[in-house]
């Protein structure tokens, strides 16, 4: 595959955003912009200003009025498909801050090679994920023991190549969509690496412990069926 050039290396960046009133902001302000064609963040049925803070902020503002984590990226999809010139590059994350928007730049670098399709940002540096985290854990042992392909992570800060992104048909419309793409890449023969990528400096309040742990379960245990469904579909 020849390499693109740096002009041709069209790269829009999609901020999946729900009540991230505290910390869109200082996401948007910390992106690369001038590696960037597009900023689009979707609003996935916010209750508060998230969508006037984009607007601010300079970004392209869709509205998914569906909650849900994959019903918001198959809205920006469906967005990038109707342009005259689609990205060459798509990078997801999240508006929540926990992923820093400085470290774009780090994760598409490698993209510019052209010998990959699917690159994660890896929050765990390469290292594998703690018994704290243990729905994503098992994730990615179950995904080793059915697949064969080892990941670290199940991080929605990701870089894909919009043919690709196109390709594997993405149809989970919740929280499952993150594993439904990192396994249909591994059965599409997609080439899949993760990039280390470094924490903000500061992570913003998130409620207590006890409600993040029930998320956590909540998420893991739809992110394990996931697994098994597109498991027993191939």
């Amino acid at each position: 595959m020849i390499p693109p050039s740096s002009k041709s290396f069209k790269v829009d960046v999609i901020v999946i955003a729900r009540d991230h009133e505290a910390t869109l902001a200082e996401t948007l302000a910390r992106l690369p912009r001038r590696q960037l064609r597009n900023v689009i963040v979707v609003d996935n049925d916010s209750h508060d200003r998230t969508g006037r803070i984009a607007e601010l902020g300079g970004a392209v503002v869709l509205r998914e009025p569906q909650c849900g984590y994959g019903a918001a990226c198959r809205r920006a999809l469906m967005y990038l498909m109707s342009l005259p010139q689609p990205p060459e590059v798509a990078v997801f994350l999240n508006g929540d801050a926990v992923a820093d928007a400085a470290n774009v730049g780090t994760l598409i670098e490698p993209m510019k090679s052209g010998h990959f399709d699917l690159l994660i940002g890896s929050r765990s540096g390469g290292a594998r994920l703690t018994a704290a985290e243990a729905g994503k854990l098992a994730a990615v042992n179950l995904i080793f023991a059915l697949y064969g392909h080892r990941y670290t992570d199940l991080s929605p800060f990701r870089a894909i190549r919009y043919p690709a992104l196109v390709a594997l048909g993405m149809r989970d419309e919740d929280e499952g969509w993150l594993v439904e793409m990192q396994v249909k890449a591994i059965t599409a023969g997609l080439r899949v690496a993760e990039v280390a990528v470094s924490p903000p400096a500061a992570t913003p309040g998130r409620g207590g412990k006890l409600a993040r742990a029930k998320q956590q379960v909540h998420a893991g245990a739809k992110i394990l069926f996931t697994i098994l469904r597109h498991a027993t579909a191939r």
